[in-house]
């Protein structure tokens, strides 16, 4: 990746980099892999620190030539290139491109995790094909609110890959429908991280509620974890860090973790209709689960009777 970008200025490109700045105060997840700054440093094009203080400048897009768009989970490290379950989608359009691009002006005229600026979700045609592209934290309650909608509206499948599941309108319309057992659910998560949440949930009292939906949701449902290496300075990371969210054909997918923290950082996802490619990241999803062992549910919750 650093390659790439010095080749393009080297021929001329108006190249210009944001990038996330650790911080010391506490984080609901495992911190993102820390940049390096000296890689940085070494790059002859203009680059932004955004400080993630107190939310992560969590993107990982690319905008091209104002017309193509290069988005997903994927943090540029080689962990996530080689050790992890990650979805990238990349699309040919000057009206999403336009939206990233209004993002990240945006960013990089304040600086901030939390700037004005950012475009509304308005619909997109890309050959035939309905695309949102949505911006947290401008709409990140808007999109919960939206992802939720879709899994409550669901009449045959919903598939879920997050390392987390921590919002609570998108952890209420999973419980329902896990509830109702008339639509096919299944997903996967992140083991490790979801047992840090459980210890996180436990220790705030307004938080325990959450603990039955989703150990209902695990319980019920058919989701996996993946037993992923603990965060520590220096560990690797290798965990299931997809974030993707299929609703019959409608899929969501993006740098947006299912979670409360998620509203609130500096986040992307593209909202596609297609039932082409909400097929094919189903099997996606099916395909990663189908690795783990069954994810691991709230101390005391002894799953359905």
């Amino acid at each position: 990746m650093v390659d790439a970008i010095k080749g393009a200025a080297a021929r001329g490109v108006e190249a210009r980099l944001a990038y996330n700045v650790d911080y010391a105060g506490p984080i609901n997840v495992p911190p993102p892999p820390r940049t390096d700054i000296g890689t940085i440093d070494e790059l002859s094009i203009p680059c932004a620190a955004i400080p993630g203080v107190p939310d992560l400048m969590h993107h990982k897009y690319v905008v091209r030539d104002g017309n193509a768009v290069w988005s997903g989970s994927a943090n540029w490290t080689d962990d996530s290139w080689q050790r992890e379950e990650n979805v990238i989608a990349v699309l040919s359009s000057a009206g999403v491109a336009a939206a990233y691009r209004r993002d990240f002006d945006a960013l990089w005229r304040s600086r901030q995790v939390d700037s004005d600026g950012a475009p509304a979700p308005d619909r997109v045609e890309v050959d035939g094909v309905g695309v949102r592209a949505w911006f947290c934290p401008a709409y990140g309650r808007r999109l919960s609110a939206r992802i939720a909608g879709a899994i409550a509206s669901a009449r045959e499948r919903v598939r879920v890959a997050s390392p987390v599941i921590t919002s609570g309108p998108i952890l209420g319309a999973l419980a329902e429908v896990a509830a109702d057992g008339r639509v096919s659910l299944a997903g996967v998560v992140d083991a490790t991280q979801i047992k840090e949440v459980y210890g996180q949930w436990r220790a705030r009292p307004g938080s325990r509620w959450k603990l039955t939906s989703l150990g209902q949701v695990l319980a019920e449902a058919d989701f996996t974890g993946k037993p992923s290496t603990p965060y520590a300075p220096g560990s690797v990371h290798d965990y299931m860090h997809a974030k993707v969210t299929v609703a019959d054909s409608v899929v969501f997918v993006g740098s947006f973790n299912l979670s409360h923290s998620g509203e609130l950082n500096a986040e992307n996802v593209l909202e596609i209709e297609d039932a082409g490619i909400a097929d094919r990241l189903a099997r996606f999803i099916d395909e990663v689960r189908g690795g783990y062992p069954k994810a691991p549910l709230p101390r005391g919750h002894t799953g359905p009777a």
